[in-house]
């Protein structure tokens, strides 16, 4: 349960700026709360408690965007098709910004890649980061956002017109492949997912 210690008022600005709706608090000791992405931000006399399964993307609202970040996914499934899960790293300069991971149902290999690769880019979005620097193990993925490869499953051709339009959102982005030891986190954030 991270404990951010600033101004709650500032916080509630960079919440309502991402469009995350802050409510009244319960008690008369909290400030106010909001609830997005599976956790939600009490607000108290100079500090902000963010509790819930993935508290990653509020936290990263909270202490502000701005500037470049790292984006790392990773998604997997047991089976192909089977039991799958996404994780997914954003890391900047002070270290990581957010991060997340869950099970997402049954999917392929690719579905649970390209739903990490979303998730991603929706936290990075939320945290208002201007320059994103996206790395994947899954050279399917990467190709096909970049535009080097078709994509003619109805699925991931979803996908990807998400995925690009969410990356419409940045100032400057690249997506490139790494091997899965340059994923290492997103990858061990996916079986965590899956084992647990």
């Amino acid at each position: 349960m991270p404990v951010i210690d600033c101004d709650p008022a500032t916080a509630r600005e960079r919440l309502e700026a991402a469009g995350i709706e802050v409510e009244p608090g319960n008690t008369d000791h909290e400030l106010w709360r909001a609830s997005h992405a599976g956790a939600t931000a009490v607000a108290y006399e100079g500090k902000v408690v963010v509790q819930g399964g993935s508290p990653g993307r509020l936290v990263g609202v909270i202490e502000g965007g701005g500037g470049r970040a790292h984006v790392y996914f990773d998604g997997g499934s047991r089976g192909n098709p089977g039991p799958a899960a996404i994780g997914w790293v954003i890391v900047t300069s002070d270290g990581i910004a957010a991060e997340g991971s869950e099970r997402i149902g049954n999917a392929t290999n690719n579905q649970a890649e390209y739903e990490a690769l979303l998730r991603a880019l929706e936290a990075a979005a939320d945290i208002g980061f201007e320059e994103l620097l996206v790395k994947g193990d899954s050279e399917l993925i990467v190709k096909q956002v970049r535009g080097e490869w078709d994509t003619n499953d109805p699925t991931l051709r979803e996908k990807r017109v998400r995925a690009r339009e969410l990356l419409r959102e940045f100032d400057e982005w690249s997506i490139d492949h790494v091997p899965r030891e340059i994923n290492e986190r997103a990858d061990d954030l996916v079986n965590d997912a899956l084992d647990g």
